[in-house]
């Protein structure tokens, strides 16, 4: 648990008393006083270039409670004027960009209340009473949007919880950065400088809740009927204030982020549950993701619960479990996905499945093309748990297209089945993917054949397992990449995809989708000139 141990700057005056240069006395017949012109007040100093001067106030912010001024922490570029939100965003409110400004969370954060598996149709008003949804009982949506304006900067202090954002359901977030002037969520250690490339696991994350279908019920009644039927909802793992999610609509929109980094997240909430830099939990495909990068995630860079999911130009970088998980039920398609993971750390590059469940629908159906997955040595937690980079088993279908897998050290690709029924049991498809592994290449477990991930892999087109890399500046197509075969038509997969002519996930040198709202650490390169390890000042 950490507080805040920066310094808080107050304002005194200072007397100051005697005769100086303005002050003479005669010893004659009384004084003469002589009065100087009122002196030209000093300029507000202009802030030295890559320097923070922290700000006089706090913006306003429409929650009830608004924004707490919390002083001002020092740090190596200057100082910020710390401003924490409530508990409860409970209307409408924005996180505007204010200069010398940072924005904190002091534990979980909700952002409106949990409406329910469906939209109450009561056309009643929602009033807040406390800080807090437990034990509300609402008529109608919160309807509450958080938006968060590009360039705002979001820490996490963990308190008596650790600090999270939830977008319950009925409610939305809106961070949309830009390419110049992205959102961050980050860590207190990373405001102050104390981060270095190993850290992580320093506060919770954002979790998105929906109304989208999943599988694996353990909440409400369903939760006593897990059969994959219409009135499956599931809890966040660990949460201590259930933050539940779930339904029958898989268009839900839980918002927009776009232009996001999260760095330095993910928090054990209970035995083997935690939280990473997003989850997604039941959204649907009315929710825009895109340009997003997770950095130093404690467990995964992302990971999807159920619902539909549409998502575009994902980054995850130095995650310490997998890069990707996707379960429960997903329907989803990905597209432009570099997975890099640090030299020796991480656990499955991909990790899809909804192990133990495999009778429940709907079926978890992903497809993910245009994608860069590199891990350079298998890792302990690879080793002991997923054991190879992409791990496929119970109740999902998953589709690879126009990719890279690159894992000299380590097995490419493990399905694993637990179901009886050859009909419950994981299927996998790829075409256009180029595979460096190393001798073992696949396994095959559970009620699995062996030679079966082989054979699955084989049987699509333009496939290769014995590709010799030539990707330059880590993640950029070389020659032997560049004149591979891509998929003919991608739009015939989805039509959220579009249909490019490469493998991979950067084109080449001249394809820069990554680049300007990204930070940089030693795993990675994205050429933004901006560190993972410190933050913007303006």
């Amino acid at each position: 648990m950490k507080t805040i141990h920066g310094m808080l700057l107050g304002c005194s005056a200072l007397a100051l008393a005697g005769c100086g240069a303005d002050d003479i006395s005669s010893p004659g017949a009384g004084s003469i006083v002589i009065n100087n012109p009122t002196p030209t007040p000093s300029p507000t100093p202009t802030p030295t270039p890559g320097t923070v001067v922290a700000a006089a106030s706090c913006p306003s912010f429409n929650a009830t409670g608004g924004l707490t001024d919390s002083g001002v922490l020092t740090v190596p570029q200057g100082s910020w004027r710390v401003c924490t939100l409530p508990a409860l965003v409970d209307v409408n409110a924005t996180l505007p960009k204010v200069t010398g400004v940072i924005y904190r969370l002091n534990g979980r954060v909700d952002v409106g209340c949990d409406g329910g598996f469906a939209a109450p149709t009561a056309s009643a008003t929602f009033t807040t009473t406390t800080a807090s949804c437990k034990s509300k009982v609402l008529s109608a949506d919160t309807n509450v949007t958080l938006t968060i304006d590009p360039g705002v900067i979001v820490y996490g202090e963990n308190s008596a919880e650790p600090a999270w954002l939830a977008v319950n359901r009925g409610n939305k977030i809106n961070a949309v950065g830009t390419a110049t002037k992205p959102i961050i969520f980050t860590s207190r250690d990373n405001v102050v400088g104390t981060n270095d490339d190993s850290s992580q696991g320093q506060w919770g994350g954002v979790v998105l809740l929906g109304r989208g279908k999943v599988t694996d019920c353990n909440y409400g009644a369903a939760a006593t009927t897990p059969t994959g039927n219409g009135t499956c909802e599931r809890d966040t793992e660990g949460s201590a204030n259930k933050a539940v999610f779930g339904g029958s609509d898989n268009t839900y929109s839980a918002g927009a982020m776009k232009y996001v980094q999260i760095r330095y997240s993910g928090f054990i909430l209970g035995n083997g549950k935690e939280l990473q830099s997003l989850t997604a939990e039941g959204v649907g495909t009315g929710t825009t993701l895109d340009y997003f990068q997770s950095v130093n995630s404690s467990d995964d860079g992302a990971e999807f619960f159920g619902g539909a999911v549409n998502f575009k130009h994902y980054i995850s970088v130095n995650a310490d479990d997998d890069s990707l998980d996707i379960d429960t039920g997903l329907q989803g398609a990905f597209q432009y996905v570099l997975l890099l993971q640090r030299n020796g750390g991480g656990d499955a590059l991909v990790e899809a499945d909804s192990d133990g469940f495999e009778a429940q629908f709907p079926r978890q159906k992903t497809t993910i093309a245009n994608f860069t997955m590199i891990q350079p040595s298998a890792s302990s937690n690879n080793d002991s748990n997923d054991k190879a980079s992409l791990l496929i088993r119970g109740n999902a279908d998953i589709a690879l297209v126009n990719g890279i897998i690159y894992t000299p050290n380590n097995e490419c690709i493990r399905v694993n089945g637990s179901g009886a029924n050859p009909a419950d049991q994981a299927t996998f498809t790829a075409n256009s993917v180029v595979m460096t592994c190393n001798a073992t290449k696949y396994l095959d477990t559970g009620t699995y054949a062996a030679g079966t991930a082989q054979s699955m892999f084989a049987a699509g087109t333009n496939n290769s397992d014995t590709f010799t890399s030539t990707l330059t500046s880590t993640f950029v197509n070389g020659a032997n990449e560049s004149a591979r075969t891509a998929y003919a038509n991608l739009t015939t997969l989805s039509s959220f995809f579009d249909n490019v002519a490469y493998i991979g996930a950067v084109a080449n040198a001249s394809d820069t989708w990554y680049k300007g709202w990204t930070c940089d650490n030693s795993t990675a390169n994205f050429g933004s000139n901006a560190s993972c390890t410190s933050l913007p000042t303006t």
